[in-house]
């Protein structure tokens, strides 16, 4: 096909359209997120606490189904995917078969998006038990606590991988924006909307709430009594350091609109636009490319150092490689390890600690060494890591593209623009998987320096049955 008998993306999959697909991609990965990790042996309902019997991910469901059944963390999130997939999926070809492709006939038919849309915003909102209540009830009280949860209140890492999952959707809600006008009254699927005034400035506020909602909750973890370091401040910046990006990119957008009306339409391929006062005064496009790189190369080493778990981009290790410091944890190579050991697993003990101490998702196990770069414990196959921490750099570089506001008015750029979107839930798809087996190994740490701990206060305060010998 010729490139100008090509069926332009707006007409074939319009704005819209694309939102509901990236949505639906989200979903499918999250249920990937729990199937992979069950299948791995690693329990991430004990770690999100998905299926505990106290309300941490509260229901507003008459009658709460809790089970400690790891199918009950992933299924559900499966059957949610095929119904929204259907919908949206129908959706979508009744659009093509009425539209034919053909341009003229696109806006006629906008109401079929409209349609697909509000029904899957109002079968979220329904109170009624159909299509996974109590997936749709812990999707909106998670978003709910960490919209509007006091400063006061705990922050639980259910809510901090869900807000860290949000943040690779940030461009996702400015498209949300953006398909709202394009399906008001006057608005067009073939061309973004031209926004004036203020509203010009609610896209690049959509695109940064994620950030905005990290930044928070790093801030509630800095306060908390329980703190002593000051891990969370560095964290609260590397979220801070998205916002030059995001709203120098809307001030870029605001110049070439500007500059299209006095020069022209052709301004807008022109890669600077040093000539307009703003661009004068504070050189805006140099100040946005220095910090998309600062936040790519800073978020990177912060999802090794500190998300990960990993020591390749550390500073200094406070422990020896070759000799790692011995630990109870589940061996979750072995695919046949459970909860009371198998042969292919290594029961490791310690002094003040009893070797029949488990931890839930599978049979005690501890690295002899590890490679370079890692840690002493690892729950994947050696050659993972290396692929994801090239895959994270090489998707993490490409973060001021995805938050460039400004390039999401170019009708040419749509495909690529979506490309990069889908490539950043990949990343986090990814991500999820390290992330969540680090919290795993922290818990079991944790847990057995408690238990080494209590064993030997028992130790010290038992007392002694022998008999003197004096009383013989």
């Amino acid at each position: 096909m010729d490139s100008a008998d090509a069926v332009p993306l707006s007409t074939s999959f319009p704005l819209p359209f694309r939102v509901l697909f990236l949505i639906g991609l989200g979903i499918l990965g999250w249920a990937t997120n729990l199937h992979g990790l069950h299948l791995l042996g690693i329990d991430a309902g004990s770690a999100l606490e998905l299926h505990s019997s106290r309300a941490f991910l509260p229901t507003n469901s008459s009658s709460p189904r809790v089970s400690s059944s790891p199918r009950v963390s992933y299924m559900p999130v499966y059957r949610l995917f095929a119904g929204y997939a259907t919908w949206c999926f129908a959706g979508w070809s009744f659009f093509r078969l009425a539209t034919h492709s053909n341009t003229m006939l696109v806006d006629a038919f906008k109401y079929i998006p409209a349609l697909s849309s509000l029904g899957v915003l109002t079968t979220l909102i329904c109170p009624f038990e159909f299509c996974q209540k109590r997936e749709r009830d812990l999707f909106l009280q998670s978003a709910a606590r960490c919209l509007f949860s006091s400063m006061d209140s705990p922050v639980y890492f259910s809510d901090v991988l869900f807000a860290d999952v949000f943040t690779s959707f940030a461009k996702v809600l400015g498209d949300v924006w953006l398909s709202l006008c394009m399906l008001l009254p006057g608005g067009s699927l073939l061309s973004p909307p031209s926004l004036d005034g203020l509203s010009q400035w609610i896209l690049p506020t959509l695109m940064s709430l994620p950030y905005i909602i990290r930044f928070r909750q790093c801030l509630i973890e800095n306060r908390s009594p329980t703190n002593t370091s000051k891990r969370p401040l560095l964290n609260a910046l590397k979220y801070a350091s998205s916002f030059p990006v995001i709203f120098l990119s809307a001030a870029q957008r605001i110049v070439v609109q500007e500059l299209a009306e006095v020069k022209g339409e052709l301004v807008t391929r022109e890669p600077w636009h040093g000539e307009h006062p703003l661009f004068r005064l504070c050189d805006a496009m140099s100040i946005r490319l220095l910090a998309a790189v600062v936040n790519s190369l800073y978020s990177f080493w912060w999802d090794l150092t500190n998300d990960w778990g990993l020591n390749l981009l550390k500073l200094r290790s406070t422990e020896s490689r070759s000799n790692p410091r011995p630990l109870m944890l589940p061996s979750l190579h072995s695919k046949t390890s459970s909860i009371t050991g198998s042969s292919d697993a290594h029961i490791v003990t310690q002094p003040h600690m009893s070797s029949s101490h488990q931890v839930p998702g599978g049979a005690i196990y501890r690295h002899q060494s590890y490679p370079y770069g890692l840690r002493p414990v690892l729950l994947y196959p050696l050659l993972v890591y290396p692929l994801v921490m090239f895959f994270n750099l090489v998707l993490r570089m490409t973060w001021s593209i995805k938050l460039s506001s400004h390039l999401h008015s170019q009708s040419e750029g749509s495909a690529l623009i979506l490309w990069l979107e889908v490539a950043e839930i990949l990343r986090r798809w990814m991500w999820v998987f390290i992330r969540v087996e680090w919290e795993v190994v922290k818990n079991a740490q944790h847990k057995s320096q408690i238990t080494s701990i209590r064993t030997a206060e028992e130790v010290e305060l038992m007392p002694s049955n022998r008999s003197d010998p004096m009383d013989d």
